[in-house]
């Protein structure tokens, strides 16, 4: 009987696949394998032993206070005050000024003033925060987890002298703005005056001194760099009263430690100058190097490094950031920082040259006076072989 074509296409269909080939068993059984395998993984691996820190938080330091400095001795004949000054900043990061002629009275007043900033209620705040396009105004600070343990620490507000600023406090400070600003107008005065003389001082050891060691990267004119010129601007700081346990105030002292070197300083500045409503219990400064602390004077100015300095010097002086810590039991403290930035021109000094004074003269003057010098000892021979 013949085979028709669909049958052959159904054996096709049923085809299948041979089993696979079966695994020799070896001499040894798998618990035996396993102990050799073992026992080979012992002898052949060396796990180094690890000794690893036991935190990766920064820890804080607490140093002898850094050198006081009296204001009258800036820039005296036969003084060691800028290099005790330079010698602590490039320990520290810092030094302290006595004797500065900033009164507690008049300092007080203003921060007596700006208190009532803080007394403008959070959801009226939003119109005056900070944010990139606005670098003044309150801080923002959300009420969940560490920061709102942070905000219990210190509330911040950054003040200049803007327009911006201005139109939107008076609406929500109508009955004491204006007096805030002329109390702090009249207190930033005198800020300027001293950090423009110590800065006069620096900048002269600063051009005594090369800046080859970094070719110059670092060592350039704080004109170009962001923040220069804009004015001063001053951070206010409410520190309310000790309210937190030990845990707590160590946590949020913590998380305080974290933001500042995360955020490092929000404004290029050159000095940064530090006015303390009574005085600071500690001084914190931030840096690079680590997280050191002192117990201040009470009636010092304290000064910190910015980055237009370690610019101007050519790497060789760090930038810092610099924070108070208040611990009062029984009222709310105010602490005021003022970032300076000196003008786009060096500041005057009485060597002109050291000062970056000094008048240049370009090629094409140059030109002209040699041209005009030749004609005149031109006609001047002429002159005189004619009689």
């Amino acid at each position: 009987m013949g085979v028709s074509p669909d049958s052959g296409r159904e054996k096709h269909a049923d085809f299948r696949a041979p089993p696979p080939s079966p695994v020799a068993s070896g001499r040894r059984s798998c618990v035996t394998n396993d102990d050799v395998l073992t026992e080979f993984l012992e002898s052949s691996l060396r796990v180094p032993d690890l000794v690893l820190p036991d935190k990766i938080f920064p820890k804080q330091k607490f140093i002898e206070d850094p050198s006081r400095i009296d204001f009258g001795s800036l820039g005296a004949p036969r003084s060691d005050a800028a290099s005790r000054v330079l010698d602590s900043i490039a320990r520290v990061g810092c030094f302290q000024l006595v004797n500065h002629g900033i009164g507690c009275e008049f300092s007080r007043g203003a921060m007596a003033a700006a208190a009532g900033i803080f007394l403008v209620p959070p959801e009226k705040r939003a119109a005056a925060m900070r944010s990139p396009e606005k670098p003044y105004g309150f801080e923002e600070v959300r009420s969940d987890g560490e920061e709102e343990e942070s905000s219990e620490l210190a509330e911040e507000f950054v003040w200049c002298r803007e327009e911006g600023l201005e139109s939107e406090m008076q609406r929500l400070w109508p009955a004491g703005y204006s007096n805030f600003c002329d109390k702090m107008a009249n207190l930033q005065s005198h800020v300027e005056k001293i950090a423009e003389r110590v800065m006069t001082v620096l900048w002269e050891d600063c051009l005594d001194k090369p800046t080859h060691e970094n070719d110059g990267k670092d060592g350039m004119n704080c004109e170009g760099r962001t923040g220069a010129g804009t004015g001063t601007m001053c951070c206010l700081l409410k520190h309310s009263k000790n309210v937190l346990d030990d845990d707590r105030w160590a946590s949020s002292l913590r998380y305080d430690v974290i933001r500042m070197l995360i955020r490092g300083a929000d404004y290029s500045h050159a000095l940064c100058l530090h006015l303390c409503d009574g005085g600071a219990s500690e001084f914190h400064v931030y840096s690079k190097k680590g997280w050191v602390s002192f117990c201040p004077d009470e009636h010092s100015l304290i000064i910190t490094v910015g980055d237009q300095f370690q610019a101007l010097s050519g790497g060789r002086y760090k930038h810092v950031v610099g924070r108070p810590i208040v611990k009062s039991e029984t009222e709310d403290r105010i602490s005021m920082a003022f970032l300076y930035s000196p003008p786009a021109h060096p500041p005057d000094s009485k060597d002109g040259e050291r000062g970056g004074g000094r008048n240049t003269v370009s090629v094409g003057q140059q030109v002209m006076v040699a041209i005009v010098l030749s004609l005149a000892y031109h006609l001047f021979v002429t002159f005189s072989t004619s009689f």
